[in-house]
Parts: C-alpha cells; sequence; structure tokens
C-alpha cells in the first residue's frame, strides 16, 4: 500500500524524475504555458510552486537554490519578470486547464500555465 507516499513515479528512476520536472519547469518558465499530459502538469506545478515561494524571498539563499535547478538566464528572469507579479500572491502561481485525451494513447492532456504574466 501506498500509505502517506507522495509524489508519481513516471516508471522512472529518481534521477531521471527530478530531469524531467526540472525540464518541465524550465520550459513553463521560458515559454509562460505548455502542453502535457494531466499527471506531469499536476507533479510540475508542485514542484515549480515550492521554487517560486522560495524565489518570493528575493535573498542569495533562494537564488542559489534557484540556481541549483534552472541556468542562470531562468534565475535572472524569475527574479526580474515574473516574481514581481506574483510578489502578492500568497501562492498557487501555476493553473492547469484540462484538455481533450489524446487520440494516440488516450492519455489526459492539459495546458499548465505560469498566472500573472
Amino acid at each position: 500500500m501506498r500509505h502517506l507516499k507522495k509524489g508519481r513515479k513516471f516508471s522512472r528512476t529518481s534521477d531521471q524524475r527530478k530531469a524531467l520536472l526540472i525540464s518541465l519547469s524550465s520550459a513553463l518558465l521560458l515559454h509562460g504555458k505548455i502542453k502535457t499530459t494531466k499527471a506531469r502538469a499536476k507533479e510540475a506545478s508542485r514542484f515549480l510552486e515550492k521554487l517560486l515561494t522560495q524565489a518570493k524571498k528575493g535573498n542569495l539563499s533562494s537564488r542559489r537554490i534557484l540556481a541549483k535547478y534552472f541556468s542562470g538566464e531562468i534565475v535572472q528572469k524569475i527574479q526580474r519578470d515574473i516574481m514581481p507579479n506574483l510578489k502578492d500572491r500568497p501562492g498557487g502561481y501555476t493553473r492547469i486547464l484540462h484538455l481533450k485525451q489524446r487520440r494516440k494513447d488516450g492519455a489526459e492532456m492539459a495546458i499548465i500555465e505560469l498566472l500573472g504574466k
């Protein structure tokens, strides 16, 4: 039984799962919105919400935490462009819009977008 086990495994090892979440989050921060499966969107949202809450502080420590996951270009974009719009928001920085199932394999699709752009 999976009591008290959070998160989805996506049939991947932990390092592959972490790389997937970082990649999805990077694409979302660069483009503002991306289309992916519903499960991936929900996990990426959980991952990114925690990092954006950390980025809200705007100090050196939070910049270093962001730099652990993202490139310098994305960290600067978060600090300069994204966080000033989300400063007054108490949470919920992303929105997930559900789409129709993918025709090929029937996977539930979703668009995940960043609020405050």
